[in-house]
């Protein structure tokens, strides 16, 4: 059974300091990293969300000859799998973590055993035949243990590789990029990775990048083509910035509060986090972000919401977010680059419009276009939120809570996947909690 939280505001007003966690975008990056370079690569402030737990408990874990224990602890930094890969493992299970299904499928075939890599229900829906057929186009040998194209999947490992040029879509999912990009400096040819089409949230690219000649790894990226040679990994810690996109959520409550001051320390203004564009994107919404201290201040301004076009190619986590905030505040925009949404961790387009249709506002989609109907808007007195098993159905609704008296948010352990305090930060700041079983 499900654990729901009921959610309470009395004052409009949000004031605090709210300390987030490391970003899972960020941390995910590094420990591949960090096992790639057999420990020359560290990780410092180590995320607590649950996907980023849990792919450092694959990656740190001791192997049995019968399954990988994941371990759910963050206290054997600086071990890597290469060196604990010393008897055949039969299954990895990475459970609903999306991002390290596709960093360990490509991790995974230069590693000299055989592995099944499987996962929750719905991660067995969410497509990895793309990422598949590029890793075959390099020599590696991966077969479908049950729907064509899906996971789960049977990696054999010490990938022969031979060829170092490839060819992917741009426009499906940055990850199955930067699964390559990864492991490209360990692959004996190195890679030229050509992309084909119009390229999909860039700066999650370009944070891989950057990341990698942090470690070292150089590259060069000429139009379409990205170049990395075979070489080694420097020695070199990688600190984790706090999570810009756990940071999204505090600037849909100041949006959507009548008065907010808030520091949120850690956070600096030219970040990896391509969600960092939230300070631009919130702007329009009379919420200035200021930069000192070591953090950035948020603070709410009365301004009329002007912008009513939002293209999120570049930022789709912040989808949710910013589409919820528009609604609440009756202002009918419309948005583009929200293609990849439909194969997260849910269908986010569909889970979008069943939640607001509650408080009356309608997502027309027409072709790769959203709009914003808000003519029949109203707000109820309580309102239950449904998550789809999907932690930013959750985070993005839970700003209602300074509109609505009551607002009920189906399993509230949902959050755990990207940012585990949530609910704790929000009661630190005045939100009213009650669990309900």
């Amino acid at each position: 059974m499900k654990q729901n939280i009921i959610l309470t505001k009395k004052s409009k007003s949000v004031h605090g300091t709210v300390h987030l966690t490391g970003s899972k975008s960020e941390c995910n990056r590094a420990l591949i990293l960090e096992a790639l370079s057999n420990g020359k690569v560290k990780v410092e402030n180590m995320s607590d969300a649950a996907d980023a737990v849990t792919l450092a408990g694959i990656l740190r874990a001791e192997i049995s000859d019968k399954r990988l224990e994941i371990s759910k602890t963050n206290n054997s930094a600086g071990r890597n799998l290469t060196s604990d890969l010393q008897s055949p493992i039969s299954e990895i299970d990475i459970g609903p973590a999306g991002t390290a299904m596709r960093f360990l499928t490509a991790y995974l075939t230069l590693q000299d055993e055989e592995v099944i890599l499987t996962g929750s229900e719905r991660m067995k829906e969410r497509p990895i035949g793309i990422l598949v057929d590029a890793l075959r186009g390099l020599g590696a040998e991966i077969d479908y243990v049950e729907k064509e194209g899906f996971p789960p999947i049977k990696i054999k490992g010490s990938l022969a590789q031979r060829t170092n040029k490839i060819s992917i879509k741009g426009n499906i999912s940055s990850q199955y990029i930067t699964a390559l990009l990864l492991i490209a400096a360990r692959l004996p040819l190195g890679l030229e990775l050509h992309i084909e089409g119009e390229l999909t949230s860039r700066p999650y690219v370009e944070m891989t990048l950057e990341m990698l000649m942090r470690a070292g790894i150089g590259h060069s990226w000429r139009e379409n083509v990205i170049s990395i040679p075979h070489q080694g990994f420097s020695e070199v810690s990688l600190h984790i910035e706090p999570d810009w996109s756990a940071a999204s959520y505090w600037y849909a409550i100041a949006a959507l509060a009548d008065e907010a001051e808030l520091f949120l320390p850690g956070l600096i203004q030219y970040s990896l986090q391509g969600d960092s564009v939230i300070t631009e994107i919130m702007a329009n919404f009379g919420i200035t972000s200021q930069f000192k201290d070591g953090g950035v201040y948020l603070q709410k301004e009365a301004k009329p919401v002007v912008r009513r076009i939002f293209d999120l190619k570049e930022c789709p986590d912040l989808a949710q977010t910013i589409i919820v905030v528009c609604a609440a505040l009756g202002h009918e925009a419309t948005f583009t680059g929200l293609e990849t949404l439909k194969i997260k961790e849910t269908d986010r387009v569909k889970a979008l419009q069943n939640e607001l249709a509650k408080i009356g506002v309608k997502l027309i989609e027409k072709g790769q276009v959203y709009k914003l109907d808000c003519s029949e808007k109203l707000i109820p007195e309580r309102l239950f939120v449904n998550t789809y098993d999907d932690h930013r159905m959750a985070m993005a609704f839970a700003p209602l809570a300074l509109l609505v008296n009551e607002v009920e948010i189906e399993d509230a352990p949902v959050v755990e996947k990207s940012y585990p305090a949530f609910w704790k930060d929000l009661e630190s700041v005045g939100f009213g909690l009650k669990i309900k079983h």
